[in-house]
Parts: C-alpha cells; sequence; structure tokens
C-alpha cells in the first residue's frame, strides 16, 4: 500500500474502531438490561461488565475520536464530513449517557404515600402485596401500584425504609 493511502486510512480506522467502541459500551447494555422483561443470565452480566466500565472507555474513546476528528476534517469531502459529524455525535451522546442514570428515569418513585387502615381498604382478597411490620406498625403496599412506581420511601416505626418492588 502507498504511504499517502496508508496515512489517509490509519487515521480513520482508528476514528471508526473508537467511534464503535464507545457507542457499543453504550448502546448493548441499554439495549439488553430491561427492567421489564426477561434477561438472560449470560447476557445480563456482559451488559452489567459494560456498563460498569463504560464511563471510562466512552471517555476515552470520546477523546481519541475527538482528536481524530480534528485531523481527518480539513481534507474531508462533504459526504465524508457528514458522516464523521453523525459518527461524532453518537460518541458524543454515548460519553455523555454512559454518566448517566437512564433506567431510573423509567420509575417514579412515591414520596409521600396515604394508608388507610386494613378495614377501609378496598384490596381484593387475592391481590398481592408487599408487607413491612417494625414492631407495632405495619405496612402492606400493593404490588400493582408498586409495579408501576417501584419504589416508594416510608418511614415504618420511625425508621425510613425504602420499599422496592
Amino acid at each position: 500500500m502507498p504511504p499517502s493511502s496508508y496515512t489517509r486510512f490509519t487515521p480513520l480506522a482508528v476514528f471508526l474502531i473508537s467511534a464503535l467502541t464507545a457507542i457499543s459500551f453504550f448502546f448493548i447494555p441499554a439495549f439488553i438490561i430491561r427492567p421489564f422483561g426477561h434477561q438472560a443470565a449470560a447476557a445480563l452480566n456482559l451488559a452489567l461488565d459494560l456498563r460498569q466500565q463504560s464511563p471510562w472507555v466512552t471517555l476515552v474513546a470520546c477523546f481519541v475520536c475527538v482528536f481524530l476528528f480534528l485531523v481527518l476534517w480539513p481534507a474531508a469531502r462533504l459526504w465524508r464530513r457528514i458522516g464523521l459529524g453523525c459518527v461524532m455525535a453518537l460518541v458524543v451522546f454515548s460519553a455523555a449517557m454512559a454518566r448517566l442514570n437512564y433506567f431510573e428515569w423509567m420509575f417514579h418513585p412515591i414520596d409521600s404515600a396515604q394508608f388507610v387502615s386494613e378495614a377501609d381498604s378496598k384490596l381484593d382478597k387475592g391481590e398481592m402485596i408487599l408487607a413491612v411490620r417494625r414492631g407495632n406498625d405495619a405496612r402492606a403496599y400493593p404490588i400493582r401500584q408498586m409495579a408501576y412506581h417501584h419504589i416508594l420511601n416510608d418511614v415504618v416505626e420511625g425508621v425510613p425504609v425504602a420499599v422496592t418492588y
């Protein structure tokens, strides 16, 4: 391969490999980890491992991509510039999202629960509940409501608890 082709190809190849790495470390866990669906153990382990490493990996890959983007930009024609810009946008998006707990956005915690006595409750006899008892204080949380909210902050006999489903 002539040197001029080699020097043009190498930065582009490293840019694409770095971009694919950053994008993969964000999107693979985002698609595998599904709180409301079945998850295979091996796939979930892979996703959790990638998710744990993603903040640093995406940051390094993003810096490499930014540097190579600046190297490749001056000599690129219009279509390559558009492609570089689109890939760079995905890399920056992946690096930013890798630092957020986007799974938390799916849940809406209940901060101020209201309770009624057992006699006043309108629960069906067969309805499932989560129960917490501490000393003389007992609480029941209907699974039907917990399935949507997933977490409820409460105080049972003076002790703060986070009830989750």
